[in-house]
């Protein structure tokens, strides 16, 4: 992938934050790979490379920086400038624990294997498996530096169900065996007496505006399952079978979220929980870019301005979200977290947490298999649309893996009772596609409109044809920028 060396030499030396995980430096005489703002002495010019993505360093012969860490960057931007193709792939080989060969994570994307190969050649430098091994060796270091887990189950947790081999690629790419960085010492690691809590660091590239993506949130946290509180956001989950309860604060000082695990014993999926919170919080957004698009829109500008750091909320599960947007057709916000809230206490998992509170799952699929959905406050259509929607998703129709905006509009639509507000709703916030854009939502048609007159959505449509591929981003700052009235 092609990078300017110009402006990665004056942002390293300027060890400007705004770079941070855009690009990684390699130092040729000592074999070595930092990020940009890393506190070593800048090497001269003439000794660096650089590379856009960790990968591509380590697959060239670099090992990680111990002082910098780039198992900590901000993920880069740079994978969404890839093929359509090449970004499925990523996600889904982020989506799961265990890795899958090339042949079938070909098959699942309706390609060939010497495709997908040629493919990751062509714009990544690396291939699919080499980018598999190098981001969870990363994820690896992290969780050796950072908690008190046992190196067995951090080569699980990573994604390695081999010992031996998690020990062969880890010495490869960092030139040291898991235990010698372990015996190193650890930096932030969490002091507790509770065994089964666990502390992360998830980074991000200034600026990341928390208290609107905590407004937001909170707004339509579930009760027993959300709660925003004191600055930070704590939500139960399950995971790689197992329950437990996390708690995200903000670290502004050294742009960062906070995350403390805590959870039942046994693995907690931190691989999988560390993807999803960076896709809940869009930690990996490019910022720079969104705003430069979206600043051509005198509207979206000004709102931008008094609010910088714009994030697109997202969602822990698409399933669980997806549900939640059909319960808030035509009602509010708080309407619908109400009900949804009602159908979490029915059907939904409970469990007492490590504190003793009593904590509640939001249903699977599975378990909503012979719902009824009767006396949530529904009327019969909607319960219908619920029924078949949990039908559709058990028998493969809706299906949440990777694919285009447009066709997951199109499968989901083909159900009765879901339109395209409903579809490009899930899209936006349920599977975090940032062109998605409901045009027919009446808080962008009042915030597009005048005082006396909404607009229609063709206008609506219309003028966020200018935002592309960021759409979804405008919509976050139309609702913003409204002053009174429910918010979608």
């Amino acid at each position: 992938m092609k990078i300017d060396a110009a402006v990665c030499s004056s942002a390293r030396l300027a060890r400007d934050r705004r770079f941070d995980g855009r690009f990684f430096t390699a130092v040729k005489t000592t074999g070595i790979f930092c990020r940009p703002i890393c506190p070593a002495r800048p090497p001269l010019e003439h000794n660096v490379t650089y590379f856009a993505t960790a990968a591509e360093a380590a697959n060239a012969g670099f090992r990680p920086c111990l002082r910098c860490r780039p198992d900590s960057a901000p993920g880069s931007p740079a994978w969404e400038l890839v093929s359509t193709t090449v970004q499925r792939a990523l996600k889904l080989m982020r989506s799961e624990r265990e890795p899958h060969s090339v042949e079938r994570l070909a098959e699942r994307l309706g390609v060939s294997s010497r495709y997908l190969r040629r493919l990751f050649a062509e714009h990544l430098g690396v291939s699919p498996l080499a980018v598999w091994q190098t981001e969870r060796a990363l994820f690896a270091f992290r969780l050796l530096r950072d908690t008190n887990l046992p190196i067995a189950e951090i080569a699980y947790e990573s994604g390695f169900n081999s010992l031996r081999r998690f020990n062969g690629v880890f010495k490869q790419i960092y030139q040291r065996t898991p235990s010698e960085v372990r015996r190193e010492g650890h930096t932030g690691r969490l002091k507790s007496s509770a065994s089964t809590t666990v502390r992360l660091y998830l980074d991000y590239r200034p600026p990341l505006d928390w208290q609107q993506l905590l407004t937001f949130l909170g707004a339509r946290a579930l009760v027993g399952v959300e709660q925003v509180e004191d600055c930070e956001y704590l939500r139960s989950f399950a995971l790689e079978g197992c329950r437990g309860v996390m708690r995200v604060a903000h670290d502004p000082e050294r742009n960062r979220l906070v995350v403390e695990v805590s959870g039942q014993e046994g693995g907690t999926g931190l691989y999988l929980l560390n993807q999803r919170l960076r896709r809940l919080f869009d930690l990996d957004a490019d910022t720079a870019e969104i705003q430069a698009v979206l600043n051509e829109d005198p509207l979206l500008k000004k709102q931008l301005a008094q609010r910088p750091g714009l994030r697109l909320p997202g969602a822990w599960d698409p399933f669980e979200y997806a549900l939640r947007a059909i319960l808030g057709q035509q009602i509010s916000v708080a309407a619908a977290t109400t009900i949804a809230g009602r159908l979490v206490a029915r059907y939904g998992e409970s469990f007492v947490d490590d504190s003793g509170v009593e904590r509640f799952l939001f249903p699977t699929a599975k378990q909503l298999a012979e719902a009824d959905f009767a006396g949530l406050g529904l009327t019969r259509t909607r319960a219908n649309t619920l029924r078949e929607f949990v039908d559709a998703t058990l028998d493969g129709r809706v299906n949440f893996a990777e694919q285009s905006l447009e066709d997951w509009c199109t499968q989901v639509t083909a159900l009765p009772g879901i339109g395209d507000w409903t579809a490009q709703y899930i899209a936006m916030r349920g599977l975090s596609m940032p062109d998605a854009f409901p045009s027919s939502d009446l808080g962008i048609l009042q915030a597009l409109g005048s005082k006396s007159l909404k607009a229609k959505p063709k206008e609506a449509l219309a003028r966020a044809e200018q935002w592309r591929p960021w759409r979804a981003y405008g919509a976050i700052l139309l609702w913003q920028s409204l002053k009174s009235g429910e918010q979608k």
